[in-house]
C-alpha cells in the first residue's frame, strides 16, 4: 500500500461530508494511543495553553516520584523515559514556549533528586544536553520570553 502525502490526503478531506470525517477521526483515535492523545488535547486542552503545561506537570510530578532511586541504571531508565514523555506532550502544542517550559521543569526536577544526578556521568550528560537544547529553543523566542526563559535557566546552574 502506498502512502499517500499530507497534501493529497488534505485534498480528499475537503471532499468528504462532516459525518464521514467525524467516523474518521474517531476510528484514528481507536488505533493508537497518542493519536487519541493528540485529539483529546485538540478538542480539550488547546484552548488552555497554561493549564495543559500544569496538567502535564502534574503527570511528570507522578513520574518524578515514581523514580527508583536504588541505582543510577534505574535511574537513567526512568530519566529517559520521562524525557520522552516531554518530547510527545511537546509535539502536541504548537507553541514553542511550552517545550521550553517543560524541558525547564524537567531540569529542575532533575536538580531535585537524590541522589544527585552530578554524580553519575551519563546523567550528568543528559541534564547538560538538555541545558544546550534549552538555550538553543530560547532564541527562538519572543524577546520577554527570552528575559523571563534565560532568568529561570540560570537559576538552574545555581
Amino acid at each position: 500500500m502506498k502512502i499517500e502525502s499530507i497534501v493529497t490526503i488534505k485534498k480528499e478531506l475537503q471532499h468528504l461530508p462532516k459525518e464521514d470525517l467525524l467516523e474518521l477521526c474517531l476510528r484514528l483515535g481507536k488505533f493508537k494511543k497518542e493519536n487519541k492523545a493528540l485529539l483529546t488535547y485538540l478538542l480539550f486542552e488547546a484552548h488552555d495553553e497554561d493549564g495543559y503545561v500544569a496538567s502535564v506537570k502534574t503527570s511528570l510530578d507522578e513520574l518524578f516520584n515514581g523514580i527508583n532511586t536504588d541505582s543510577y541504571f534505574y535511574m537513567k531508565k526512568t530519566i529517559r523515559k520521562i524525557l520522552r514523555q516531554i518530547r510527545v506532550y511537546s509535539r502536541y502544542s504548537l507553541e514553542k514556549s511550552t517545550e521550553v517550559e517543560l524541558l525547564l521543569y524537567f531540569c529542575d526536577q532533575l536538580n531535585d533528586l537524590n541522589p544527585s544526578i552530578h554524580r553519575n556521568r551519563t546523567l550528568s550528560n543528559l541534564y547538560e544536553r538538555q541545558i544546550v537544547s534549552i538555550q538553543k529553543k530560547i532564541k527562538g523566542l519572543h524577546e520577554d520570553l527570552q528575559y523571563d526563559y534565560t532568568i529561570q535557566l540560570e537559576e538552574l546552574h545555581n
